[in-house]
């Protein structure tokens, strides 16, 4: 069957109420088996509803598994071909907003996202299309974007759920090639990450996709290993920030001559406070003393109150600094 995708309003008039056969096929799809009796009382209906809508379901394409017994119930079996897809309003829009933004993922899937949403929105509705079109996304890196091979991503993907170690070196470099236990693929700040197990070196790293050539083929196949902290945010925060809690190096304390307002929107991770109208206190982390004082100095404000007394060194140190460059530097009309 050829792959067709359609909205609500062109199911077929024989499927009743068209909103419930998509609930229901949304409820087969979140859970390998669903009494009759549980999805009927979810829908609102009868069992036999529940029947004749499965039936329908079916004639769509979609291979609704029915169990016999006093428990019988219904799961969504493995298709060989792909059944018509339908989305309701929302989802069909977001999927548009997806593809727009895809072009910025780093993942080396722009050309292919931009004929997708071509292919996409030929087969949608007019009023569906109208509503696409008027969303126009500009996608904007959000610094340096490195672009993945896909097949990378595809291969370390099948490793992650295959549980196998992978082999890999780094483009340019001649070392022999690193073992890994994959365990987590993410994407932070425009490039793609593989969080893994370094079996050389007996502990867990992030690894930068865009550098990495697979080996084939993969390693043996490993138990799970639980991941330090058990929270993947936090160990992605913390190998970035040279800490095992995910907490910066450096944290400081200070007052500014701004109101709150005009603080929190370029404070990233940092706490503003409110003091008063025309004051407000920052948090604020960084790799190093000088570095945090330069972030505080960008607010191009009177620092009224600083803490500890190594970020008041920082400021010391970054004050003679520019000083000498602004005696030694030519400037140029």
């Amino acid at each position: 069957m050829s792959s067709t995708l359609r909205t609500i309003e062109n199911m077929p008039p024989t499927s009743g109420t068209s909103s419930r056969l998509l609930v229901l096929l949304s409820l087969l799809q979140a859970r390998r088996d669903w009494p009759g009796a549980t999805l009927a009382d979810r829908l609102g209906v009868t069992s036999r509803t529940v029947r004749r809508d499965v039936d329908r379901l079916r004639e769509l394409g979609y291979p609704v598994q029915a169990s016999k017994g006093p428990d019988g119930g219904y799961r969504l079996g493995a298709g060989a071909d792909l059944p018509p897809l339908l989305f309701d309003d929302e989802q069909a829009v977001a999927l548009a907003v997806a593809l727009q933004l895809a072009t910025t993922s780093g993942a080396g899937v722009g050309e292919a996202a931009a004929r997708a949403l071509t292919t996409v929105r030929q087969v949608m509705p007019a009023r569906l299309r109208h509503r696409v079109d008027a969303v126009q996304v500009t996608p904007l890196a959000g610094g340096p974007t490195a672009e993945v091979d896909p097949a990378v991503l595809v291969g370390l993907t099948a490793a992650v759920r295959a549980r196998e170690v992978v082999r890999f070196g780094y483009a340019g470099e001649q070392a022999p090639p690193r073992r890994a236990e994959p365990h987590h693929l993410v994407a932070r700040n425009g490039r793609w990450y593989l969080v893994a197990f370094d079996l050389d070196r007996a502990d867990w790293r992030t690894f930068r996709c865009d550098r990495m050539a697979l080996r084939t083929p993969n390693g043996p196949r490993f138990g799970p290993r639980e991941l330090p902290g058990g929270d993947l945010a936090a160990f992605v925060d913390g190998a970035f920030r040279g800490s095992a809690d995910g907490a910066w190096p450096c944290t400081g304390t200070v007052e500014l001559g701004l109101p709150a307002a005009r603080v929190a929107p370029f404070a990233a991770d940092g706490v503003v406070e409110a003091l008063g109208p025309d004051r407000c206190r920052l948090t604020l982390g960084a790799w190093s003393w000088v570095g945090l004082a330069a972030a505080v100095a960008r607010y191009d404000t009177d620092v009224l109150t600083v803490g500890p007394p190594a970020l008041a060194e920082a400021f010391r140190t970054l004050s003679e600094r520019f000083a000498r460059a602004g005696g030694e530097i030519s400037v140029r009309s």
